[in-house]
């Protein structure tokens, strides 16, 4: 019944900026927590940002705070993703998801998830 679709990757340069860009079905983030990850080549899926309360405090992982911002607007049933001073490491395939625990990083917590958009960083 939920359905995410992320979109805005693509292929940028270090330094560079993208927004993604998670649009969900109907009333999705009325009733769960959104959350993104992403997961690079040999490596596990890692968490990125989700909302940490009902509020919308946020949380980020380490690597990417002070850089990326989540955001949301929930009657138009969709997550953002700003990411800024992109570097090579940022370079994966992104997933928006939605869970029942605010601030989760772990992926067990979100049940449903995206197909994912990839986004490429060059040096």
């Amino acid at each position: 019944q939920v359905q995410l679709a992320e979109s805005g990757g693509g292929l940028v340069q270090a330094g560079g900026s993208l927004r993604l860009s998670c649009a969900a079905s109907e009333g999705t983030f009325n009733n769960y927590v959104p959350g993104w990850f992403r997961q690079a080549p040999g490596k596990e899926r890692e968490f990125v940002a989700s909302f940490a309360s009902s509020g919308g405090r946020t949380a980020y992982a380490d690597s990417v705070k002070g850089r990326f911002t989540i955001s949301r607007d929930i009657p138009k049933n969709t997550v953002y993703l700003q990411m800024n001073q992109l570097t090579p490491e940022d370079t994966a395939i992104y997933y928006c998801a939605a869970g029942t625990v605010y601030g989760s990083r772990r992926p067990y917590s979100y049940h449903y998830w995206g197909q994912g958009t990839q986004v490429t960083v060059s040096s």
